[in-house]
């Protein structure tokens, strides 16, 4: 993945002085077992550092004062093992800039029921404790992670992941620059947005370019460098024989590796995570970049067509989240229905692209007319996407807020589409077409959006909670009417929360 910072994670416990040394450092050693047992667990995207226990408010100032100014802590993990009275974090809480998850869990998983003690209830608390910190934290208006049960529990340890996850991924935003080629494609709405407010919201910058300067770049790319580029396309696809060396279109392939070479060129110079451009502005480019953006994509930058600069953010942002998985996370576009009664399905794709990391069997370069923008046929990589679980995310900006919208769906087998020369994929959404289409509309989710076999809604979730932003999601739960009270409920909500500064 390029770009992707090392992380680590602090685990925190909480404590007071008047338990006194001895029982002070076995609240020490139950933390460090939890600590330790955590990371060696398996389950964990990224380490975990034990940060000690704090007593005072003075240490608890300190550690959240370090971990907001340590660029390889990713988030405190707090965790009440015995009774830290909560006045005591408010200072240091008010100084932390970290994302923050409260693990609701104790030492040991049973009770010794024959020989509990009062030593024992002193110093297994987190009942009591936890209850203490939680109510500082929703005091504070806190946006946090709360996970509670045994420390061994898979399925504890994987909502650490997720908000591990998450937590990376906003990490990655912060000072992150995203290139705009040109301008938004003209007159389109949902692609537009207040960039002053995304850096604000986000921490990330979105820098305007000429697609000139894009041109001039691939100018300077050697031949011999692009032939090899070329070649390599050779080994790892099905390559349309007209655009094989001996062809009458290799020189349209040797054009798109020049493509992909100054493009990759221009995104590492620049020290870019994402980019966008739009078929409407190619002065200098005899074609849109195909095979190229697929294949940067791959690599883990973020992409959407048509000046869109938020998609591009929230993709780079899913593939951070999905990073050591499979890697399957795309730009993806909702582009035309199947409704058949009973079994309706959506076809996503778009003009050309979509990344080859959620591709299934074949993959194949091959050349056709594009049918808009008015430039030659460009090269691009067609393949049918892998079936099963997936996430469909919209970044939108409501002008007084940002809205993350998700939809759960299921990506399906479907017909060969022998006449379609894009990449795609099928899904059926939940909780079923008709209301998930009308809770995306009625949200005002974008036609482009975020794709992702490794990405969950939790985790989805998690970044907006850290984010600070509204979330709206669309699964097997989702009741319209709710759904539509939810949303007017949220206009009133975010308005005050936000205040004046939006």
């Amino acid at each position: 993945m390029i770009g992707l910072n090392p992380l680590k994670f602090w685990f925190v416990c909480g404590s007071q002085h008047l338990y006194g040394p001895e029982t002070l450092a076995q609240v020490g050693e139950g933390a460090r077992t939890v600590a330790e047992g955590l990371a060696a667990g398996g389950r964990l995207v990224l380490p975990i550092e034990f940060a000690g226990v704090v007593t005072t408010a003075d240490e608890i100032a300190d550690v959240c004062r370090r971990a907001s100014a340590d660029p390889e802590c990713g988030g405190l993990i707090v965790w009440m093992h015995t009774f830290s009275p909560a006045k005591m974090w408010i200072r240091g809480l008010n100084l932390l800039t970290k994302p923050l998850l409260h693990l609701h869990t104790q030492l040991r998983e049973a009770l010794p029921w024959d020989s509990i003690d009062m030593d024992y209830m002193n110093l297994h608390q987190a009942a009591h404790g936890d209850r203490e910190g939680g109510f500082m934290h929703t005091r504070m208006r806190l946006g946090r992670k709360v996970v509670a049960g045994h420390w061994t529990d898979p399925e504890v340890q994987d909502r650490v992941d997720a908000w591990m996850r998450a937590a990376r991924a906003w990490d990655d935003w912060q000072g992150a620059k995203f290139c705009r080629f040109g301008d938004n494609m003209r007159n389109v709405a949902v692609t537009e947005g207040d960039k002053v407010a995304a850096e604000m919201a986000f921490g990330f910058t979105v820098d305007g370019y000429g697609i000139m300067d894009l041109a001039d770049r691939m100018a300077e790319i050697d031949d011999a460098d692009v032939a090899a580029r070329a070649a390599e396309y050779l080994d790892l696809y099905d390559v349309d024989p007209t655009l094989a060396p001996d062809g009458e279109r290799h020189a349209a392939l040797l054009y798109n590796a020049k493509q992909e070479l100054g493009l990759s060129a221009f995104m590492e110079e620049g020290g870019f995570k994402g980019f966008t451009h739009t078929f409407e502005d190619l002065h200098g480019l005899t074609q849109l970049p195909g095979i190229a953006t697929q294949r940067l994509m791959a690599k883990g930058y973020g992409f959407a067509g048509e000046g869109d600069w938020k998609t591009p953010a929230l993709v780079r942002a899913l593939k951070v989240m999905g990073h050591g998985l499979t890697g399957a996370t795309s730009f993806m576009e909702d582009y035309t229905y199947d409704m058949t009664l009973g079994s309706e399905q959506v076809l996503g794709s778009h003009m050309l692209e979509v990344c080859p990391s959620i591709a299934e069997g074949k993959i194949s370069v091959e050349i056709h007319p594009l049918g808009i923008g008015g430039k030659d046929d460009p090269v691009r990589l067609v393949f049918n996407s892998r079936k099963g679980p997936a996430v469909n995310a919209s970044l939108i900006d409501l002008g007084n807020r940002f809205r993350l919208i998700v939809n759960a769906v299921n990506a399906v087998e479907h017909p060969d589409l022998p006449n379609l020369p894009v990449a795609r994929a099928v899904w059926e959404c939940e909780p079923d077409f008709k209301t998930a289409l009308q809770a995306w509309i009625l949200a005002g989710g974008a036609h482009h959006t975020a794709y992702s076999y490794d990405v969950t809604s939790e985790m989805l979730e998690d970044f907006a909670t850290i984010a600070g932003i509204e979330l709206a999601v669309i699964d097997a739960d989702t009741r319209l009417s709710t759904f539509k009270q939810d949303l007017r409920t949220n206009e009133v909500y975010w308005h005050l929360a936000k205040g004046i500064r939006a």
